[in-house]
């Protein structure tokens, strides 16, 4: 029952993350918002997202993981219940701001219930899934019906947070509470930062797909609904295969190996991917990116438990916050790019496999200080 909350908790968050990415087309031609407009309402989750996961892990530390749960859903699902009320620029980005606290809110309190490589990478499973589900309700059955895209998973959300008022999570062992000067003994941990900034490539990867490639395929003359159709059954469904794949088979290498090699092919994954030009080709190739980046994260905050296992609530929300700045820097700098011209979105990708690169670098140095 634990851990089917921490399932659902994490299948919300994979629609809202898939959220975004899904409704931008139809938001920009109904309030005819430009590129750079749209970095900054995803700039404004990528703020919630930080602020959130920053401030949670005390108060998951000290009250337990299932306040943070239901505190996390409910903001997620007063966002998505007034999204469809929004009416423009300000208003959308407001409440994108509060969908990222949700969710900044959500996925702590998750990874911090469920840690570990297999375990993280089956919860997260789910995040796969509730990202594939968004895109593809979208497109083949609301028909790019926003409002009734944004009620649907508020549906979802709720039923969530009823779950997590009736499972049984663990309360707090009280063994280690949360003390302030603790934050900065934790954040002068090489390995942490390390961790961290890992995490901060990561996420501007996988969000700059999750924003951008319905707008970049669209662009590249391939008709919304099934550039919609690629982001769920071709990104969302390799995330859903590659984390079941890590989460079931016993990995003969350990978790550092798993995230280097993770890393390698996501540079040579989300390269090919900014060349697509026909449907076919471009649900193979954002398959394969997906499949690439599906263990990343999990075994990431997998490793981040293993290291510091007796603030495990404060360090995942220090490692997450560095994932979600990357959130807001990539889109800042993607729809900076590409300016008002969504032809030059391909140019502005390049952010993508060049951030897996340097992805490889961190890994490496990661081994060599965790070796010591």
């Amino acid at each position: 029952m634990v851990f089917v909350a921490g399932a659902l908790a994490i299948f919300v968050y994979g629609m809202i993350a898939a959220m975004l990415g899904t409704i931008l087309p139809g938001l920009s031609g109904r309030f005819h918002l430009t590129p750079k407009q749209n970095g900054s309402i995803a700039f404004a989750q990528a703020l919630g997202l930080m602020i959130a996961s920053l401030l949670v892990g005390p108060l998951l530390d000290n009250e337990g993981k299932k306040l943070g749960l239901i505190l996390g859903l409910i903001l997620v699902a007063v966002a998505l219940l007034a999204l469809p009320k929004s009416s423009g620029f300000g208003s959308v980005a407001t409440l994108m701001f509060v969908l990222g606290l949700g969710g900044g809110v959500v996925v702590t309190a998750a990874n911090a219930l469920i840690n570990g490589p297999s375990e993280s990478n089956l919860l997260n499973l789910f995040f796969g899934l509730g990202g594939m589900v968004t895109p593809f309700i979208s497109a083949n059955l609301l028909k790019g019906n926003i409002v009734k895209l944004c009620y649907a998973a508020g549906f979802f959300a709720v039923v969530a947070l009823a779950v997590q008022v009736i499972a049984p999570i663990p309360a707090p062992t009280g063994a280690k509470s949360f003390v302030l000067s603790d934050v900065g003994a934790l954040l002068a941990q090489p390995v942490l930062l390390v961790l961290g900034l890992m995490l901060f490539l990561y996420v501007s990867c996988e969000v700059g797909i999750w924003n951008w490639l319905v707008q970049h395929m669209i662009a590249q003359g391939i008709p919304e609904t099934r550039a919609l159709n690629v982001l769920s059954l071709g990104f969302a469904l390799g995330l859903l295969v590659g984390r079941l794949f890590v989460g079931l088979v016993k990995m003969p290498v350990g978790p550092e190996t798993v995230t280097l090699v993770a890393a390698a092919l996501m540079a040579v994954t989300t390269y090919l991917v900014i060349t697509i030009h026909s449907v076919k080709t471009a649900w193979a190739l954002v398959f394969l990116a997906g499949v690439s980046m599906a263990p990343v994260f999990p075994t990431t905050l997998a490793i981040v438990g293993r290291e510091f296992p007796q603030m495990i609530g404060t360090a995942v929300g220090l490692a997450i916050t560095f994932g979600w700045a990357g959130l807001a820097v990539s889109s800042r700098i993607i729809g900076g790019i590409a300016g008002g011209d969504t032809k030059r979105l391909k140019k502005a990708l390049l952010v993508i496999p060049a951030f897996s690169v340097i992805m490889v670098g961190l890994n490496l140095a990661l081994r060599a200080m965790l070796a010591k």
